[in-house]
């Protein structure tokens, strides 16, 4: 496995089956297959995750793990996770700092990752989008997010529906694992539209002077810029495009741009798009799923979006809600297993092809790339200033979940 920062961001694994049990008594009339009452049976379902408290991702990480905590909150008031049998699975979260540091990452991680292999066991990744990571022949970890290779692609496609007169691009990018796998996509997409790279550089993480790749973009004259890493070196990079007025008419930058604080740097946002694996006016629901005929599972955006404001007083990002998709694809899984044993856990989570608040889930279930995402799709978000002169995040791609047209850089 080649586990990178964003992998680690906040990845949920089923680490126990019963993680010891009380006997509660079952509501005196409940029928079973018996025809008596039947004792129902509480056992914890821990859950694990490696994420960063402190350092560069804390901001992403904090979000995905708030959406974790109010899964786990809900399903707690809701009376726990209730299996065909009569158990009650009442989830508990352990998670631990890996500082956002590559090689505490990579320890967590890896040990995770191994140990779940070796023993069996079911892992759920959330914040996951290396496309590296899920192509190791594993057979039990499952991707929430669409994987790298799609970040960049529909931003391509965005791009040339509202400018069919660009031609040159650069690409500049963090040069850490999932950066590159987006990039290694990107690039031959781009050039497979007509498209000229004119410009093909990379950074190392952690960096925040951008002077020299701005002096390289400025030289080339593209008419685009994609790529970026992760929040605070896109924040950076997009502060340093505009403080050097660089005058590219398209720039698509990873990661940082979805983040509401990225609104922070002001006019810089202004313009920039970012690929997102979900915002808040995308309405995933059961209209959706019954016309691509598959069912839908949880609860919709709006009652998300509610449920995370009162309990964190702050908006949701799509790494909130992927943590709280994780838990629900969780949650589906067990049910429909109806049992906490790997092996049927793993049967369920093949042949799920389901629709959340999230998006759609599906697992592929081919021997090198099992348990990767190939079903979840992509939106794109812009900066835009409203009438009011306030900067708002924008849907505006694909054209079906679209809240505002896309704009040319000014």
């Amino acid at each position: 496995m080649r586990p990178t920062r964003i992998v680690a961001i906040a990845i949920v694994g089923l680490v126990a089956a019963a993680c010891g049990g009380t006997t509660t008594p079952q509501a005196s009339g409940a029928p079973t297959s018996g025809g008596s009452a039947a004792p129902a049976v509480s056992k914890a379902l821990n859950i694990g995750f490696t994420n960063s408290q402190t350092g560069a991702q804390q901001v992403a990480s904090t979000k995905q793990t708030e959406g974790i905590k109010l899964w786990v909150d809900q399903v707690t008031k809701a009376g726990g996770i209730k299996l065909k049998d009569g158990t009650v699975l009442m989830p508990k979260v352990t998670f631990y700092d890996d500082g956002s540091a590559t090689d505490r990452v990579q320890q967590l991680v890896k040990a995770a990752a191994v140990v779940s292999e070796q023993n069996g066991k079911v892992m759920i990744t959330a914040g996951g989008a290396d496309d590296a990571t899920m192509e190791q022949g594993f057979t039990n970890i499952y991707q929430v997010y669409s994987p790298g290779s799609k970040y960049l692609t529909g931003a391509i496609d965005l791009m040339l529906k509202l400018d069919p007169s660009i031609k040159k691009v650069a690409i500049v990018n963090e040069k850490d694992s999932f950066s590159v796998s987006v990039v290694t996509a990107a690039k031959p997409y781009a050039e497979s539209k007509g498209l000229q790279v004119v410009v093909n550089q990379g950074y190392d993480t952690g960096t925040t002077d951008f002077a020299p790749f701005i002096n390289q973009i400025v030289a080339a004259a593209p008419d685009a810029i994609i790529g970026g890493g992760h929040l605070v070196d896109g924040t950076a990079f997009a502060k340093a495009l505009k403080e050097k007025n660089v005058s590219a008419r398209f720039v698509a930058l990873l990661v940082a741009p979805p983040e509401p604080t990225f609104a922070d740097i002001g006019d810089a946002a202004n313009f920039t798009v970012g690929p997102s694996q979900w915002e808040i006016p995308v309405k995933y629901n059961e209209a959706a799923a019954k016309a691509l005929n598959i069912p839908f599972y949880g609860i919709t955006s709006d009652s998300f979006t509610s449920a995370y404001r009162a309990m964190f007083n702050s908006a949701p990002s799509y790494h909130s809600a992927g943590g709280f998709a994780a838990g629900l694809i969780l949650q589906r899984a067990l049910e429909d297993a109806g049992s906490t044993d790997p092996a049927k856990l793993r049967a369920s989570l093949d042949k799920t092809d389901v629709m959340t608040f999230f998006g759609r889930t599906k697992f592929s279930t081919d021997a090198k790339t099992h348990g990767k995402q190939v079903a979840h799709d992509m939106v794109y978000i812009q900066w835009q200033k409203g009438s009011d002169g306030k900067l708002a995040a924008q849907v505006v791609w694909p054209t079906e979940a679209k809240t505002a047209e896309a704009q040319l850089r000014k």
